[in-house]
């Protein structure tokens, strides 16, 4: 026997140890359907790197065309930070700003110049770390769930930033 045949061989077998682990979990979730995911799996949906890059830069563009220096965030679901683009000129605050404004967004799945309506009568809301209750943001949902959010800062009012955050919503989506 060669010491490359047993390298082979041992290779098998370290591939079918580690593959028995991996067997179970392909047979516990085999049974279930497409349609229907195995009762302890979640699945959710998730704004692909290419549509957030599209966002991002459609909510710049809409700044740019109305002479505003602003930066650009788009969020996953989960509230991580996917694209960011400071436009130039835009302030130094802008940047973690426009980040804060995605997440909360994303978070409460509704644009945040609702959400700053909502902290009259909750206050505490503004305690929870990472948001920021300014307008700025706004979701991106699929058939009413959130998959994404885009957060714009930099504008002289949160008014504007929310015009460019939805702009950047609605191209995320290809709309």
């Amino acid at each position: 026997m060669s010491m490359n045949s047993l390298s082979l061989r041992a290779r098998a077998a370290t591939a079918a140890v580690i593959g028995a682990g991996t067997l179970a979990v392909v047979a516990v979730t085999s049974g279930a359907s497409a349609a229907q995911p195995h009762r302890n799996v979640t699945q959710s949906s998730r704004l692909t790197v290419e549509s957030a890059t599209r966002a991002a830069q459609a909510a710049l563009d809409a700044a740019g065309k109305a002479g505003q220096k602003v930066s650009v965030a788009v969020v996953d679901r989960d509230g991580n930070t996917v694209v960011t683009l400071r436009g130039n000129g835009a302030g130094p605050q802008s940047y973690e700003s426009a980040q804060r404004k995605a997440f909360t967004a994303v978070s409460w799945n509704a644009p945040t110049s609702d959400l700053v309506k909502r902290l009259a009568q909750t206050p505490n809301l503004k305690d929870i770390p990472g948001t920021l209750f300014l307008p700025g943001g706004a979701p991106v949902a699929v058939e009413g769930a959130p998959v994404a959010a885009v957060g714009v800062a930099g504008a002289p009012s949160g008014d504007l930033d929310e015009k460019f955050a939805a702009a950047g919503a609605a191209a995320a989506l290809g709309r």
